[in-house]
């Protein structure tokens, strides 16, 4: 599956209110910690890929139908677009978080960083709308959708991708937002050149 996604900073209060006239549909709120791994036969860094175990718990908003906390792990490839965070994923479910960790540390992956944030879902017009308060860095707004289409070349010419490209960005535009501030740096990207700076 090809991901397509959005982001931009953006505060959330005036965001939820937004929503909330366009009859978004709460999804969930979600404390998510991320552990990535570097490869042991490769710098992830440098082919764009990445690989983590996320976690993910449910938090008190009563407006959102919860589950139940779980455990998952998702390889993501090399961006395939460069007007966009439009990457191939693949992502399943796993029962225990600690035996994955072990499964990965024995095979030399090892763990490189954290990235916590907390996250609340929203489904609006066939997109999904994601308000995420990441630790150390402040509060994103990302529009995403997904397609198991194929993406040739970088994809930028694809139909289907300029096609979810436009709704992703017609959705921001809606909520107030400008598609053209997006970033395409992933939340570890941003948190190892904050540190970097420091």
């Amino acid at each position: 599956m090809y991901e397509v996604e959005l982001k931009v900073a953006a505060d959330h209060e005036s965001v939820r209110s937004r929503l909330e006239e366009m009859d978004a549909t709460p999804i969930e709120s979600l404390r998510q910690v991320d552990t990535y791994y570097d490869a042991p036969d490769r710098s992830f860094a440098e082919t764009d890929e990445a690989l983590r175990i996320r976690r993910e718990q449910p938090t008190n908003d009563d407006s959102c139908t919860h589950s139940d906390s779980r455990t998952h792990v998702t390889y993501k490839g090399p961006l395939v677009d460069d007007q966009s965070k439009t990457r191939h994923e693949a992502e399943t479910q796993v029962a225990d978080h600690d035996s994955m960790h072990a499964v990965l540390s024995g095979l030399g992956y090892e763990p490189a960083a954290d990235v916590a944030k907390y996250r609340t879902r929203y489904e609006l017009d066939g997109c999904e709308v994601v308000l995420d308060a990441v630790d150390g860095l402040g509060e994103f707004v990302e529009v995403e959708l997904g397609t198991d289409d194929e993406l040739d070349g970088d994809g930028t010419n694809n139909e289907t991708l300029v096609s979810l490209r436009e709704q992703a960005a017609d959705v921001l535009r809606r909520l107030g937002l400008d598609p053209a501030e997006q970033i395409q740096t992933s939340y570890l990207g941003l948190l190892l050149e904050r540190q970097e700076q420091r």
